[in-house]
């Protein structure tokens, strides 16, 4: 699998979705010097251009090309389109390429990945950075976005300790603190915390 190591140099990262957290995860990488470039794919011509500006990516390219290039791609896209994204970059995918993503949900995202790479599924290494603001876009982002806060990785049984540690490694060097949960761990915690505003908006509505 991957070659880099974790220690070092992550090569060429891609990064598709370039919003606040795309686009904040470019700079950090880039401030810490940990890779040679960052690529940036997505679908807001807005959002490419601001981060191209910034500085956060140093190429825009469409995914297939992103695929064939990329030491490491990192999905930051919307939950519901990790899918597509999947499917795009598997019959690119390099066998030293690894994936992470931004997901908010793992089990889902996890199932998605199994079903399209196959065999290839154990080049991906789920990730969930607890990390974000009130304002969006690439126009928001800040290259300190990661400092201190979590990401949380889930990772597969088919993931080598290596890759996983790589993995480990690429978060840590934004600044993030890791630590390793099961998907389901991850889902029914994140589902309980997202529904406890409705919660406690309905108990003061009853008292």
């Amino acid at each position: 699998m991957a070659i880099i190591n974790p220690s070092s140099n992550y090569g060429t990262v891609t990064i598709v979705g370039v919003g606040l957290i795309g686009a904040s995860l470019g700079l950090a990488l880039k401030q810490a010097g940990v890779v040679n470039k960052v690529l940036g794919v997505g679908r807001s011509p807005e959002n490419l251009e601001q981060a191209l500006k910034m500085g956060a990516v140093d190429e825009v390219v469409d995914l297939v090309e992103a695929a064939k290039q990329s030491d490491v791609i990192v999905l930051c896209v919307p939950v519901a389109q990790m899918r597509v994204a999947f499917e795009v970059i598997e019959p690119h995918l390099e066998p030293r390429t690894m994936i992470t993503d931004a997901g908010s949900t793992k089990g889902d995202v996890i199932l998605a990945a199994k079903e399209v790479l196959g065999k290839k599924a154990c080049q991906f290494v789920p990730a969930h950075p607890i990390a974000g603001g009130a304002q969006h876009g690439a126009s928001a982002a800040k290259a300190d976005l990661f400092v201190g806060k979590q990401t949380i990785l889930c990772p597969l049984q088919e993931n080598s300790l290596q890759d996983t540690d790589l993995i480990e490694g690429f978060w840590q060097s934004v600044g993030s603190i890791v630590k390793k949960i099961s998907c389901v761990q991850h889902d029914a915690i994140y589902a309980a915390v997202s529904h406890l505003p409705h919660i406690l908006s309905y108990a003061l509505m009853a008292s």
